[in-house]
């Protein structure tokens, strides 16, 4: 056809984009079949790598994230091609990509690595911060240090994680559920990770409750003990439940709209925000941290690719999608097999890591007609990062994802030291959130894993004072 007389050359496989699942792909294609040509098309002249990497524990590992020069990849695999342009179109039909400066590669086989980008409340605002990984807090950092207050909206524990740092910036937190059903918090850990509940203010103080828990949503509006924690640490810091963005404009567009509703406060903020509760709040700037959009729409045009619920590609348990030969990993695609009862995707480094190791491996095995099993990291949930300079440890149903009203929680806490919980389901350990240096990663990995049967310990599990390891080792 029309396409293939254009072609100007064709690749064994083809990656697209340059992020972790991308460069993590072309590692795994190039040291497994040396031979292969290899092509990888990202827009960037940098593409992010996995550096000082450790398996820390049979799931666990612990990596950097750094951005090289795209010649780090060609100098270290000989059969690399690094072409730097964004795709226009794809052509499955022909086996063919298009990118922007009008160049057409084929490839045999093709994986689709484009990532995902932080959803944002409106077109490019610049009073409007997009947070989704901690590669956007410094930017976050260094507006912060002038901040008086800020309006964060999204369930976006990292955007809280890094409020934490700032002495004396009001945080307006609006969240769409009525409780903060949040993705790396819960009450309790909120409550250990915020610091100095000593309010710096002893006549504001409330005593401070120890939360209890329980699987209950609070009632609407009813206020949660985790604000009520928070309230007592920064003393600034107010969470507007059950809403939505309306509408942001800026101080000008305040003056000049008529509406009586929004006469701003006493003061001039840069930008005005109005929530779907009928409140509207000036800040300093707006933090979204409303999770992540797969990039997946320059792929669509003229294709068949079956979509899952939240955009993303769907990929069977060989991280192939329904187009033939086209695979896709990363955040751009949604795990469409059915997942161990202990996993979940979560759009995080390691699981683009992980994806794109395993998509590497799985068009290898189908060009030589090899069977491949599921990888064994996708039979447990299992994310290591930093909390306020905490190492913070999740693994499985770590905040009872899914399990309904009949798990109970273990927590156990030392104030400025580690927060521990787990969580169980017919007493057996389902998941477990910890929070400092705990020393408990390899044995909860190991209860969750072989799902032993629990009960006959209680709480003695988390009493500091019997070392669990001998029970279990």
């Amino acid at each position: 056809g029309d396409m293939a007389d254009k072609v100007e050359k064709t690749f064994k496989f083809v990656i697209v984009g340059g992020g972790i699942a991308g460069v993590t792909c072309v590692e795994q294609l190039s040291s497994q079949i040396p031979s292969a040509e290899v092509a990888l098309i990202t827009a960037g002249p940098h593409i992010k790598a996995v550096t000082n990497y450790k398996q820390v524990s049979k799931m666990l590992e612990e990596f950097d994230v750094e951005e090289r020069p795209a010649s780090v990849l060609e100098e270290k695999f000989p059969n690399l091609t690094v072409i730097h342009s964004a795709v226009k179109s794809l052509h499955t039909q022909s086996h063919s990509v298009e990118t922007a400066d009008g160049r057409i590669f084929g490839y045999e086989k093709l994986c689709i690595c484009s990532g995902g980008r932080p959803k944002l409340l409106t077109q490019e605002n610049p009073y409007v911060l997009g947070i989704r990984d901690t590669d956007s807090a410094q930017e976050f950092q260094k507006r912060l240090s002038k901040a008086k207050r800020i309006v964060v909206v999204g369930n976006g524990g990292i955007a809280l994680e890094l409020v934490y740092e700032v002495e004396g910036c009001e945080v307006i937190w609006a969240v769409k559920d009525k409780a903060i059903g949040n993705t790396f918090f819960d009450a309790g850990a909120a409550q250990f990770l915020i610091p100095s509940l000593e309010a710096e203010k002893p006549e504001r103080a409330a005593p401070c409750k120890r939360p209890r828990y329980t699987t209950e949503e609070p009632a609407a509006g009813a206020s949660h003990t985790f604000t009520a924690g928070l309230h007592l640490s920064l003393l600034l810091f107010s969470v507007e439940y059950q809403c939505e963005v309306e509408k942001i404009f800026t101080s000008e567009e305040l003056l000049n709209s008529q509406q009586q509703t929004l006469r701003p406060e006493n003061g001039s903020w840069p930008v005005y925000i109005q929530l779907t509760n009928g409140k509207t709040f000036g800040c300093d700037f707006i933090v979204s941290a409303t999770g992540v959009v797969p990039n997946a729409e320059p792929f669509l045009y003229g294709n068949n690719f079956a979509l899952a619920d939240d955009g993303g590609l769907q990929v069977d348990d060989h991280m192939m999608t329904s187009e033939p030969d086209v695979y896709a990993a990363g955040d751009v695609c949604t795990a469409c097999w059915e997942h161990s009862p202990l996993w979940q995707q979560m759009r995080l480094w390691t699981q683009a890591r992980q994806m794109g190791w395993y998509a590497g491996r799985c068009m290898v095995a189908d060009i030589l007609s090899e069977p491949i099993e599921l990888d064994f990291c996708f039979e447990l949930f299992s994310h290591i990062t930093k909390f306020f300079n905490y190492k913070v440890v999740l693994l499985g149903k770590f905040n009872g994802q899914g399990l309904g009203p009949d798990h109970e929680l273990l927590v156990r806490c030392t104030k400025g030291q580690e927060y521990v919980k787990v969580v169980l389901s017919g007493g057996r350990m389902v998941g477990a959130v910890l929070i400092g240096e705990t020393d408990l990663e390899e044995t909860f990995e190991n209860l969750i894993l072989n799902q032993m049967d629990l009960t006959p310990y209680g709480e003695e599990l988390l009493n500091p004072n019997v070392d669990i390891e001998d029970y279990f080792d």
